[in-house]
C-alpha cells in the first residue's frame, strides 16, 4: 500500500515538474548546463546504465552514493538559501513603490509650478503689449482716414475738372482724367451707403453718359451719315475722342466703329448697286481695287485719329467682305441663268486671291463668331498626288505672286478664307455640271482614240502596256478635285465625287470591258469536257498575238485604276468636310475593275485551255490497249507544250509589271486542267 501511495506522488511530482517547451528553452538558454540530471528529458534508468555500464563496475556503488547523496545536500542548501532570500521581497517591492509615488507627487507639484509661473508670464507679456496694439490700430486707422480722405478731396476735384473740361471739349485732358476718377472711385464702392460718396459716384456716371453723346455728336458732326462731301481729314478732338471711348462705355466705342465704317463704305454701296455694270462678275475685279485704294486712302488720313487697337483698317476690311458677300449673292439670284464656268471661276479665282492678300495683310483678330473660317487638311501622305510636279501649284490659288507661297503644309490657316467666297458654293452646279460635260467628252474621245489606233502594240520588254487615257483620266480628276476643294468642301464635293463614280464606271465598261476580245465559246465553265471535239485534231479559234497583248494591256489598265481609285478616295475624304466623309464611297468602282481584271484572267485561261483541248481530247480518246511500244514522248505531250511555249511567254512579258496577276492566271489554267 505505502509503496502505491509512492509511485502516485512520483507521478504527481513529475506532472507538476513538467514544463512547457518555450519555458525549457529559456532555462536552457539563461542557466546552460552539460549534466544530465538537468535535461528536460532525463531517464533515470538510461542515467543508472551510464554509471554501472558492466557489473564490474558495481564494486564503486557505495562510492557513487555518496556522491550523489552530497549533490543532493548541496541541492537542498542552494533551495533553503534561494527561498530564505525571497522572504524579503516583497517587502522590498512595496517600500519601492512608494518611494515611486512620491517622486511622482514631487514631479506634479514643480510642473504646477511651472504652468502657474507660465500663466502669469503671459498676462504680463498682454498688459504690455495692451498699449502699443492700440497705438497699432489708431496708427491703421489713421492711415486709412487719411487717405480716404485723400481720394474723395482727389475724387470731388475731379468731378469738377471732368465736368468742365467735357463742356469745353479738352478730350485730351479728360482720357487721363476720366481714367483716374473711375480708378479712384472703386476705392468708394463699400461707401456707397453714404449720400455724398453716392452723389458723386451719380455725377461720374452723368458725366460719362453726356462725354459719349457728346463724342458721338462730335463724329456725327464731323462724318455725317448723309452727304455727299468728306471732311478735308480728322481733328485733333476727334483723336482725343477716340482716347475718351476706350475708357467710356465700349458700346460708344463700337457705335463709333459702326457708324464710321457705315459712312467709309456708303459710296461703295452707290457705285456697285445691283443694277450698274461694274457688279456683275465680270467686273468683280474693281470691287477689290475699290477697297484697295480705300485703304490706302484711309491710312493717309485717319490713320492716326483712332488708336491702333481698334484695328480699323481690318474693320473696314471685314465689313467690305461682309458687303460684298451679300451683294454678290443677291445679284447671281436675280441674274443666276447668265453665269457660265469660265466667269464663275473667274470669279472665284479673283476672290479667293484677294482673301489670301486679306490674310498677309491682317491678323483676323476682328472676325465675328459667324465668319466662315476654313481648316487646312492635314499634310498630304498620299502619292496620288505626289507625283505630279504641279499639283501644289494648282492647290494655290492661280495668280503669279502666290506661287511664291510655301508649300501646303506649311500654309498657316486663313481666317478669310470663304469669307467673300461662300457666296459662290450655291451656284457651283454650273461646275458640276460642266465637269460632267467635259468628262462624258473625254470619255467618248477615248473611245474613238481607241477605235482610230487599234490596240497597243506587243511589249516583251517592259511589260504590258497601260492605256494612256487611263492616266488622262485620273490627271484631269485630279484637277478638278482640286479645284472643286478650293471652291468648297460641302455638298459640291459630294456632287463632284458622284460624277466621278460615273465616269470610272463608263470607263470600266466603254474602254476596257468594252474591247476585251470575244471567245466563241457559249458556256461559262472552263472545263476540258465542256471543250470536247467529236474529231480529232479540229481546230479551235484562238487569240493572236495582238490579241493577247490586247488582254493583257486592259489586266493592267484596269489594276492600274483600281489603285488609282482607292488613292482618290483616300484625297476626296482629306478633301471634304468631316461631317460628309462617310458619303464618300468608291468601293463599287473598285469592284467593277476587280471584275475586268477577272474576265481578262478568265479569258486567258479559256484561250490556252481550248488550244490544249484538242490534243487532250485526242488522248482520252485513243485505245491504250491497242499501243504495243512505248516511245520517248506522247505527241499529245509534244503539242501540249507547243501551245504553252506558244501563249504563256507572251502573257509573262505583258504581265510583266503585274506578277501577281500572272500568277493567278497560272494557277487557274493549273486548276482547269
Amino acid at each position: 500500500m505505502m509503496e502505491e501511495e509512492e509511485l502516485e506522488f512520483v507521478e504527481e511530482l513529475e506532472a507538476v515538474l513538467q514544463l512547457t517547451p518555450e519555458v525549457q528553452l529559456a532555462i536552457e538558454q539563461v542557466f546552460p548546463s552539460q549534466d544530465p540530471l538537468d535535461r528536460a528529458d532525463f531517464n533515470a534508468v538510461e542515467y543508472i546504465n551510464t554509471l554501472f555500464p558492466t557489473e564490474q563496475s558495481l564494486a564503486n556503488i557505495d562510492e557513487v552514493v555518496n556522491k550523489i547523496r552530497l549533490k543532493i545536500r548541496r541541492l537542498d542548501d542552494n533551495i533553503r538559501t534561494v527561498v530564505r532570500g525571497q522572504t524579503n521581497v516583497g517587502q522590498d517591492g512595496r517600500h519601492a513603490l512608494e518611494e515611486a509615488q512620491k517622486a511622482i507627487q514631487q514631479l506634479f507639484g514643480k510642473i504646477k509650478d511651472i504652468k502657474d509661473k507660465a500663466e502669469k508670464s503671459e498676462q504680463m507679456v498682454k498688459e504690455i503689449t495692451r498699449d502699443i496694439k492700440q497705438l497699432d490700430h489708431a496708427k491703421r486707422h489713421l492711415t486709412t482716414s487719411i487717405t480716404t480722405l485723400n481720394h474723395l478731396h482727389m475724387l470731388a476735384g475731379g468731378v469738377d475738372s471732368l465736368e468742365a473740361m467735357t463742356r469745353r471739349r479738352q478730350y485730351g485732358e479728360v482720357a487721363n482724367l476720366l481714367q483716374g476718377v473711375v480708378n479712384v472711385l472703386e476705392h468708394f464702392h463699400k461707401y456707397m451707403g453714404i449720400p455724398q460718396i453716392r452723389q458723386l459716384s451719380e455725377r461720374v456716371k452723368a458725366a460719362q453718359t453726356e462725354l459719349g453723346q457728346q463724342i458721338l455728336a462730335d463724329f456725327e458732326e464731323a462724318f455725317p451719315s448723309q452727304g455727299t462731301k468728306r471732311p478735308g481729314g480728322p481733328s485733333n478732338v476727334l483723336r482725343d475722342a477716340c482716347l475718351v471711348a476706350n475708357v467710356l462705355d465700349p458700346r460708344i466705342k463700337q457705335e463709333i466703329i459702326k457708324k464710321f465704317i457705315k459712312q467709309h463704305l456708303s459710296e461703295y454701296l452707290v457705285l456697285f448697286q445691283e443694277n450698274q455694270d461694274v457688279a456683275w462678275l465680270d467686273k468683280i475685279d474693281r470691287r477689290y481695287a475699290w477697297i484697295k485704294r480705300q485703304l490706302v486712302d484711309y491710312e493717309e488720313k485717319y490713320g492716326r485719329m483712332f488708336p491702333h487697337e481698334w484695328y480699323m483698317t481690318e474693320r473696314i476690311a471685314v465689313e467690305f467682305c461682309h458687303v460684298t458677300r451679300v451683294e454678290l449673292a443677291k445679284i447671281m439670284r436675280t441674274r443666276a441663268k447668265e453665269i457660265e464656268v469660265k466667269l464663275l471661276l473667274f470669279a472665284i479665282q479673283r476672290t479667293t486671291n484677294f482673301e489670301g492678300l486679306l490674310a498677309k495683310r491682317f491678323s483676323g483678330c476682328t472676325l465675328t463668331d459667324g465668319a466662315p473660317k476654313k481648316v487646312d487638311p492635314p499634310p498630304c501622305t498620299n502619292p496620288f498626288l505626289e507625283d505630279e510636279p504641279g499639283s501644289e501649284m494648282e492647290e494655290l490659288p492661280m495668280d503669279k505672286g502666290d506661287l511664291e507661297q510655301p508649300k501646303k503644309p506649311k500654309v498657316p490657316e486663313n481666317p478669310f478664307h470663304g469669307i467673300i467666297s461662300k457666296c459662290f458654293e450655291p451656284h457651283l452646279y454650273v461646275y458640276i455640271e460642266s465637269q460632267d460635260k467635259n468628262l462624258g467628252e473625254l470619255i467618248d474621245r477615248f473611245v474613238a482614240d481607241f477605235k482610230a489606233l487599234g490596240p497597243p502594240k506587243p511589249n516583251t520588254d517592259e511589260g504590258g502596256a497601260v492605256l494612256p487615257s487611263c492616266a488622262d483620266l485620273f490627271v484631269y480628276y485630279k484637277k478638278c478635285m482640286v479645284q472643286c476643294s478650293q471652291l468648297s468642301t460641302g455638298e459640291p464635293m459630294i456632287a463632284l465625287t458622284t460624277i466621278f463614280q460615273k465616269y470610272l464606271r463608263e470607263y470600266a465598261w466603254k474602254i476596257l470591258s468594252g474591247n476585251l476580245p470575244k471567245t466563241t465559246s457559249t458556256s461559262g465553265g472552263l472545263t476540258i469536257s465542256s471543250l470536247l471535239k467529236e474529231k480529232e485534231g479540229s481546230e479551235v479559234a484562238k487569240f493572236t498575238l495582238e490579241e493577247l497583248c490586247l488582254i493583257c494591256s486592259i489586266l493592267s489598265t484596269a489594276e492600274y485604276c483600281l489603285a488609282t481609285t482607292q488613292q482618290l478616295e483616300e484625297k476626296l475624304k482629306e478633301k471634304v468636310d468631316a461631317s460628309l466623309i462617310e458619303r464618300i464611297n468608291l468601293t463599287g468602282e473598285m469592284d467593277t475593275f476587280s471584275t475586268v481584271i477577272s474576265n481578262s484572267i478568265q479569258l486567258l485561261v479559256q484561250d490556252l485551255d481550248a488550244a490544249c483541248d484538242p490534243a487532250l481530247t485526242a488522248m482520252s480518246k485513243m485505245q491504250w490497249q491497242n499501243v504495243e511500244h512505248v516511245g520517248d514522248q506522247s505527241p499529245y505531250v509534244t503539242s501540249v507544250i507547243l501551245h504553252i511555249k506558244q501563249n504563256v511567254p507572251i502573257i509573262r512579258d505583258n504581265l510583266a509589271s503585274t506578277r501577281k496577276y500572272f500568277t493567278q492566271f497560272c494557277i487557274k489554267f493549273a486548276n482547269c486542267c
